[in-house]
């Protein structure tokens, strides 16, 4: 599982003009699916998201996490995350997720986010939807777990 971490001091996802998700500062998370992902790989990637040091301290340095300074989370399901690259000029998505699996997998770390953390935002899962953000930094991760990633 993959998310693009980005540090924001805002954004938002429209779908059809109407926002879904809106937040303030904290992370927006790109989160793709791979097909050998599965509940043990969304638990282990949403800890990280949520303990990862992206926030300033009082010295500036990054030692604080989202949970350490109480920021909000959107989250939004990014298909194109789990392609390959590795070869030619046109992405192969061989390795992502069906949608089925992508969609309920994505709806389950929602729904852990949601239960271990206060403010979360989500896009939908499928939607062709316009994000917009301020990155503060800019600060962008990525962080991949699963068959032997950490």
């Amino acid at each position: 599982m993959i998310g693009l971490i980005q540090r924001v001091s805002e954004a938002s996802v429209k779908v059809e003009g109407n926002i879904t998700g809106q937040i303030t500062r904290g992370l927006l998370v790109l989160v793709g699916v791979e097909r050998h992902d599965d509940e043990a790989t969304a638990k282990r990637l949403l800890e990280r998201i949520l303990t990862y040091r992206v926030f300033p301290d009082a010295q500036g340095k990054m030692n604080l996490s989202l949970a350490d300074i109480a920021g909000e989370l959107l989250l939004v399901p990014q298909f194109t995350l789990a392609a390959d690259t590795h070869k030619g000029t046109r992405p192969s998505f061989s390795s992502a997720a069906a949608p089925e699996k992508g969609a309920d997998l994505f709806a389950s770390f929602v729904k852990m986010a949601r239960e271990r953390h206060a403010k979360v935002q989500t896009g939908v899962f499928g939607a062709d939807m316009k994000v917009s953000l301020v990155n503060d930094g800019p600060v962008t991760f990525w962080l991949q777990v699963g068959e032997g990633k950490s």
